[in-house]
């Protein structure tokens, strides 16, 4: 599979893993939010531990699943840890993990979406070549489940089937100490905590990097949070984008 631009992606792509454990890694955490993710969560993990140059910690944490994530999850050790919390949101649930890591760099996947098998070593020869850079993204591509077939035909030449340059935790590599300058996810949101924190990062002069390659897959179901709760997510990434205004103007936000 090859990552491209400008490459139309309507179906989900496949990964399996080699079962070579014994892979060199690299110094990154992965942290997989996850949330009643039965349904998605092995072909997540399958394609973190596909990577041509895997992560050294993958890290669940799982935001009060009551469905069958754990024992999902539980196969996978020793290679994944398990962290368990009262259910807190998908911003919190990653800062959970934040907090938890261990390596040098940080990198999120959510347990429906998926990435390109070189998403890890093609983001960190960024670094390489960028001493001074604190942040890479990459594009990112939605593919659509079976289930919505008719709406993937419908949107094929629509803006949403398109590839675009995602400030969304899953397309991204960060070093874990650019928390400490900008702060973590606003546990406040639940929809637009990325945007807000990149335009948090912005206002103080984060380095971040556009890696102009599809990487990451954003998996399109009947389930997802912003598809269930359209309307709310709407706007608070409207109420995000004003009050980031607002700050830049040095008046008070209430997501603060």
């Amino acid at each position: 599979m090859s990552p491209s631009t400008g490459r139309s992606n309507r179906a989900v792509p496949s990964f399996t893993h080699g079962g070579n454990i014994l892979m060199t890694t690299e110094p990154v955490s992965c942290i997989v939010p996850a949330y009643n993710s039965q349904r998605f969560i092995r072909e997540a993990l399958e394609s973190i531990f596909a990577q041509s140059r895997p992560p050294a910690e993958v890290i669940v944490v799982d935001d009060g699943s009551t469905d069958g994530t754990s024992d999902i999850v539980k196969r996978f050790r020793p290679r994944v840890r398990y962290l368990f919390q009262n259910t807190a949101g998908p911003s919190a649930t990653r800062n959970a993990g934040i907090i938890a890591a261990g390596q040098a760099f940080v990198a999120f996947l959510d347990a429906d979406d998926l990435w390109h098998r070189e998403k890890i070593a093609w983001q960190l020869d960024c670094f390489r070549r960028n001493p001074a850079l604190d942040v890479c993204v990459t594009f990112a591509q939605n593919v659509w489940t079976s289930e919505l077939a008719d709406e993937a035909d419908r949107l094929q030449n629509h803006p949403r089937n398109q590839s675009v340059p995602a400030y969304i935790s899953g397309a991204m590599l960060a070093r874990k100490a650019v928390f400490d300058r900008v702060g973590l996810f606003n546990e406040k949101l639940w929809f637009a905590d990325a945007a807000e924190w990149f335009m948090r990062a912005r206002g103080l002069g984060i380095s971040v990097q556009i890696l102009p390659e599809v990487l990451m897959y954003h998996r399109m179901h009947g389930q997802n949070i912003s598809r269930r709760f359209s309307e709310r997510s709407k706007l608070e990434f409207i109420r995000v984008v004003r009050e980031s205004i607002f700050r830049r103007r040095g008046y008070h936000s209430d997501t603060d």
